[in-house]
């Protein structure tokens, strides 16, 4: 768990410094902002997808990168003192995907497990 932890707040690092509409100060706050990250992934996203079910349906399924974003938008709104800043719903759609991107292939290369 602990390996899950660096690895998404490393993530967290390397996405939002690639980023110019997104903000990750101080840099150690990035292991706050993937806390809840994740916890917003678990606990809040299940339910947004299910509601939005038949729009994504209709979209074949390309509402859950508008999710995604919003996501992230929750998180950058649950951080406090401006620590987390996300420029719009665009900037956030792009962070979700490279993060995703970003993540996977550090966990691809560092944890033993997914080997």
């Amino acid at each position: 768990m602990l390996l899950r932890l660096i690895i998404s707040t490393v993530a967290v690092l390397i996405t939002a410094y690639t980023f110019s509409g997104v903000t990750v100060e101080p840099w150690w706050w990035a292991v706050i902002i993937a806390i809840v990250l994740g916890l917003v992934n678990s606990c809040v996203k299940p339910l947004v997808k299910f509601v939005a079910l038949p729009i994504n349906i209709l979209t074949l399924g390309l509402f859950t990168f508008v999710i995604n974003g919003l996501m992230v938008l929750l998180c950058a709104w649950l951080v406090p003192d401006n620590h987390f800043v996300v420029d719009g719903i665009g900037w956030a759609i792009a962070f979700s995907i490279a993060m995703t991107i970003v993540s996977w292939l550090l966990h691809f290369f560092f944890d033993p497990k997914k080997k």
